[in-house]
């Protein structure tokens, strides 16, 4: 792995530790997240709901209002209509709960997985026309459902797209479509996820109805889970976003969201964004990859405690079941990787098989992808013929663009530069695994397949005190564009004798540079134990060897930072 510090302008340095009178490393880090001048940071540091840019500078807002007031006043059923993730899940319950607030009749429907596939289906359109619905709203999905809305439009319904998925050249014919990523939109912010752009509708219509904005505050915990379950970047409105909605779910969680965070042995702590990423959002994303998702839009809008007890302790279950199939589809892959992949030619992976659930994919990819630090698509091919597939990418690598690049050979695709989803027949697989793995051929280097781990700073022991934890608290919300800092600390000492703990995976020890001393712990790196025992033997004769790797070390207000151990010379780590 290679270790990158990042390196800001050294004089922007020099005039931010000099306004904020504070140490290299805080001015460094500061640097590193665009902050230029302390008067430049309080928005940064201050989020405040006066932030949030106004919501008809979207294309297409005013057309979109309109229309959903049309059959708001005139009593006509609205159905919005959301993705079976986290992100769709969490956009149609802000929806429901904001349409019907303003007196709409509302209808959520969110595809089987299986039986519909991503996005916009016939079947819901379908089940439109059978209640006499003429107006669909999508929710994180839409954006290239050419067919679909087609076929609306000849059934009498109209449609309103919500999306933040990169549109094509061409768009659906649709009666309003709301993406800032369209070319020709002004929304000044790009990084909105799909529950981002329903809450900035609701609240273009709560604006329309000249509804205060405060009304419309409590549907901040409903976008921060979606915004953080997406990986969006957590800047601009998103941090505001984030910010507040942390609030409200550590202050008081609505109903199924309580529920989830106590099936999560989260209640009553203080909630993060790695929290609701690692402990809420993968039992939500269960319910749509192994059954039926319109359960977690019940779960996140009901207000009855009982009913959202069992929803949740029902979603835990599917949970441990997807890790249970999860993990046997893993372990398969990574041997049909070993196998099938030239990993020293090869700088993508393309792995396809008959069976594999196509609800944990995904999943697969991401870990496949960590294994290798390749490009990964996982295809789980279906006795039709047809294989799903999903795409987890790596910094550099544009899957979107790669996709596209090689869709003569796809039925469908969509997604973001880092993550994307497919379709393609069986026919097509070698022609498509041929042309993808020649494109990352041709856009990839071999530097490229070297993991980094970027640094911020390096820092001193004794800079850990009380000010700098206090600034890395207020540096948070963390998330893309702003992850929680990494920082190197060289010449320390192995103090006192290592040890293993847990459940055998990690190693725990103490590090000492002056007088100065903390508890270390290395999750999942006890394979290191006999290096740090070795240390002490190696001291005084003149022999080195070199690792490093990320842990946490604990400050004075006992929260951890997370640092970097580096053995750098032949006396000191």
């Amino acid at each position: 792995m290679r270790w990158v510090f990042q390196e800001p302008d050294k004089e922007l340095v020099e005039k931010l530790q000099t306004e904020f009178d504070t140490s290299a490393a805080i001015a460094v880090t500061l640097a590193n997240r665009g902050i230029t001048s302390l008067a430049a940071s309080r928005d940064f540091f201050e989020p405040a709901v006066g932030q949030l840019h106004n919501p008809f500078i979207m294309k297409n807002m005013d057309q979109a209002v309109a229309r959903i007031l049309t059959n708001i006043q005139s009593g006509r059923p609205i159905m919005v209509f959301g993705d079976y993730d986290v992100d769709g899940t969490t956009a149609a319950s802000i929806l429901y709960l904001s349409l019907t607030d303003f007196g709409g009749i509302v209808n959520t429907y969110i595809p089987h997985r299986e039986h519909e596939g991503y996005g916009l289906s016939s079947k819901g359109i379908d089940f439109a026309a059978e209640q006499d619905i003429d107006l669909i709203i999508t929710c994180d999905c839409g954006i290239n459902a050419f067919e679909q809305i087609a076929y609306a439009r000849e059934k009498s319904i109209d449609v309103i797209i919500t999306d933040h998925h990169i549109p094509d050249n061409r768009l659906p014919a649709a009666v309003a479509i709301l993406n800032p990523n369209q070319s020709d939109c002004d929304y000044p912010f790009k990084g909105l996820c799909g529950a981002g752009v329903a809450f900035k509708l609701a609240c273009g219509i709560g604006k329309k109805l000249n509804r205060p904005l405060k009304d419309l505050l409590s549907l901040l915990d409903l976008a921060t889970l979606g915004t953080s379950a997406d990986m969006v970047p957590i800047l601009d409105e998103n941090r505001v976003i984030v910010s507040k909605g942390l609030e409200l779910l550590n202050d008081d969680p609505r109903p199924g969201l309580r529920a989830l965070l106590k099936t999560s042995g989260l209640l009553d702590r203080d909630i993060t964004v790695g929290n609701l990423v690692f402990g809420v959002s993968p039992k939500i994303n269960a319910a749509g990859r192994l059954g039926d998702a319109n359960r977690s839009v019940e779960l996140l809008t009901t207000k009855n405690k009982s009913l959202a007890a069992d929803l949740a302790s029902k979603l835990d279950q599917e949970n441990r079941r997807r890790q249970d199939i999860q993990e046997k589809v893993v372990n398969k892959a990574l041997l049909k990787a070993n196998a099938e992949s030239d990993l020293s030619r090869d700088r993508a992976i393309v792995l396809a098989e008959y069976g594999w659930h196509p609800g944990v994919i995904g999943i697969v990819a991401s870990r496949i992808k960590e294994e290798f630090h390749r490009p990964t698509v996982i295809i789980a091919i279906g006795n039709d013929g047809i294989g799903k597939g999903s795409a987890r990418s790596i910094a550099g690598f544009d899957l979107y663009e790669a996709l596209t690049e090689v869709s003569d050979h796809l039925q469908n695709y969509g997604g973001h530069p880092m993550a994307a989803g497919l379709t393609l027949s069986e026919e097509k697989l070698e022609d498509f695994k041929k042309a993808f793995l020649s494109f990352a051929g041709s856009n990839l280097s071999e530097g490229d397949m070297e993991p980094r781990l970027k640094l911020d700073a390096e820092i001193q022991l004794n800079d850990i005190n009380n000010r700098f934890m206090r600034f890395l608290e207020l540096l948070g919300p963390y998330g893309p564009g702003n992850m929680r800092p990494k920082f190197a600390a060289r010449n320390l000492k192995v103090a006192g004798n290592p040890r293993i703990v847990g459940n055998g995976n990690h190693i725990r020890f103490r590090v000492k540079q002056e007088r100065t001393s903390f508890p270390a712990i290395g999750f999942n790196l006890s394979e290191h134990y006999e290096n740090l025992i070795n240390l002490h033997l190696l001291i005084g004769r003149g022999r080195f060897r070199f690792i490093g790797f990320p842990l946490k070390i604990k400050g004075g207000t006992g929260s951890p930072v997370r640092a970097v151990a580096i053995f750098d010379n032949n006396k000191n780590v």
